[in-house]
């Protein structure tokens, strides 16, 4: 490492005494190639400063765009949060509709009356986009200032279409001057229509001010030009941004860059020597602390190899800390990928015990009403493709919960007559996490069976009819069966009997009715909705009921 940093400084130390031998007989030219480099390097990190202002916004928006208080729709909450999220940040946030009206701006309280914003143009052009557009300035009717905003579009938004991050385009002027002109040079930032957005204190322009410089923009930004302004003959720099548009602008008059140096011979062979001697002092230690912070990074690297955590370290070179940071991250995610996975072990042996219990549970019972080998491999094997219909419910629901209506379909369509006007099925949209699901998919299939057995679906003119309900907070759901004329309903009590008043009362502590009318059958279950809630599911240790 010290090899190759004492032989970059050489490479960089000869040319350059040999330039600057040459280069002092012309030194009006090169005090204008070094003002010229310096302050294309100067305009440059200002316009960056500045992107990275405006690329944090959009990074902003996109957090902001992923609350869960924004998927559902509640306006108040996600305006307080972005209000703390955006404390002393100098933001704010607009939440506009299709027609762009404000929904909320963290300006004001919510709740408040708000307009239309008061740049629809650049709202329709981010929304026609599709991506985060960056706005010109303009004067904001709820802030009464100058301001820009920085627009995401929300794709399948039910409400708001469009987030917007707003500032006060003067809060830019400390961004600007953060890094230093030479002496006697002047910037200013400008949005596409050469509005000055912000500019450096000593350059006399207010914000909302055109400036009459480099008005066109078909030639090159590193191109210097000589313009009037003021009265004076000025040379000018500028700097665009690929992000907003924008531009950085900075001007000098042309004595103040024609101006010459004035350095001598002497004073270059001296300070080529100083140079000299401080840039191989510096190599060493540079090349001494990037040998400490690789080696470091080696370590590191083997640690993750092992699976072990990595701690953050810090670096003095920007790029190394940047990969120990990394590191750090891929570790973490590593240890917490492994905890997941031992998480779901635990949750597939845990829900398989379950499954055997339920299982284990079905067989006996259907043991206890069979009477013979054959009829109870049918019925075993009735009940263990019901539970695989819910099984495969709850695969394909995951986490949203299974819907009512379809569990009860599927399990009741295997037994459906071919006259689907005898079967009625009613009832709101209610969903069921993985306990309700298979227990009541379970019931479901049971009086299925019953039915064809001796219910609606025994006789030709049977009706089946299954409403359900949501009533002071429980799922009132009821399932009524008109057998033909001549049949009698069966008291036998089985093991659907046993799922009906049993599993279902217990598991889902619910209150089961069951009521023999002259013409057919009534059910009757009463559920908490806290039981049948997907956002409520037992606790993996939780064994459910297996009578």
């Amino acid at each position: 490492m010290a090899f190759y940093l004492f032989a970059l400084v050489l490479v960089i130390l000869i040319p350059a005494l040999v330039v600057s031998l040459v280069l002092l007989n012309r030194n009006n030219r090169a005090q204008e190639e070094v003002v010229r480099a310096l302050t294309n390097a100067t305009v440059q990190a200002m316009g960056q400063s500045v992107e990275r202002e405006v690329a944090g916004m959009a990074t902003t928006l996109r957090i902001l765009s992923s609350s869960q208080e924004l998927a559902e729709n509640d306006l108040a909450a996600f305006h307080e949060r972005a209000v703390v999220a955006l404390a002393g940040s100098g933001s704010y946030l607009l939440a506009l509709d299709r027609n762009f009206d404000q929904l909320l701006n963290t300006r004001v309280p919510y709740g408040e009356p708000l307009n239309r914003t008061s740049n629809p143009k650049i709202a329709a052009e981010a929304f026609e986009r599709g991506i985060a557009t960056v706005s010109g300035l303009f004067f904001g009717q709820t802030a009464q200032q100058w301001v820009f905003n920085v627009l995401l579009p929300i794709p399948n938004g039910r409400e708001v279409v469009l987030l917007a991050l707003t500032r006060n385009a003067a809060n830019l002027a400390a961004t600007l001057q953060s890094r230093q002109l030479p002496t006697g040079w002047h910037a200013a930032l400008v949005d596409s229509a050469n509005l000055v957005l912000a500019a450096t204190a000593d350059a006399g322009l207010e914000t909302g001010a055109v400036l009459p410089m480099r008005q066109a923009v078909d030639r090159s930004p590193d191109e210097w030009r000589r313009e009037r302004f003021d009265g004076d003959m000025v040379v000018t720099s500028e700097w665009r941004s690929g992000l907003s548009g924008w531009r950085v602008i900075a001007w000098a008059s042309v004595g103040t860059v024609e101006r010459p140096l004035g350095e001598s011979l002497l004073w270059l062979a001296a300070w080529s020597v100083v140079i000299a001697g401080v840039a191989g002092g510096l190599a060493l230690l540079i090349a001494q602390r990037v040998g400490h912070s690789v080696r470091g990074l080696r370590r590191d690297a083997q640690r993750l190899g092992r699976g072990e955590p990595v701690v953050p370290r810090d670096y003095p070179v920007t790029e190394i800390a940047e990969v120990s940071q990394a590191l750090v991250n891929a570790s973490t995610k590593r240890l917490a990928a492994e905890s997941e996975v031992r998480f779901l072990m635990r949750e597939l042996a845990h829900r398989s015990k379950n499954q055997m219990t339920v299982i284990a549970a079905m067989a006996k019972q259907t043991a206890r009403g069979a009477e013979d080998v054959d009829s109870y491999v049918q019925a075993f094997e009735r009940r263990i493709l019901g539970l695989a219909r819910s099984t495969d419910l709850l695969l394909t629901h995951g986490l949203a919960g299974v819907l009512l209506a379809e569990l009860v379909e599927s399990h009741i369509a295997p037994f459906c007559p071919l006259d689907a006007a005898r079967v009625k099925l009613s009832g709101p949209m209610v969903r069921l996490n993985a306990q309700a699901a298979q227990v009541l998919g379970m019931a479901v299939h049971e009086l299925a069976t019953n039915a064809v057995k001796y219910g609606a679906f025994a006789g030709n003119s049977g009706a089946l009819a299954v409403r359900w309900r949501v009533v002071d907070q429980h799922l009132d759901f009821n399932w009524r069966e008109t057998v033909p004329p001549g049949l009698v309903v069966s008291e036998r009590v089985g093991f659907g009997t046993t799922v009906l008043q049993s599993m279902v009362g217990r598991s889902l502590n619910a209150e089961v009715e069951r009521h023999c009318h002259d013409d057919g059958m009534e059910w009757r279950f009463l559920i908490p909705l806290s039981a049948i809630d997907p956002a409520a599911t037992p606790a993996p240790d939780q064994e459910p009921a297996s009578e």
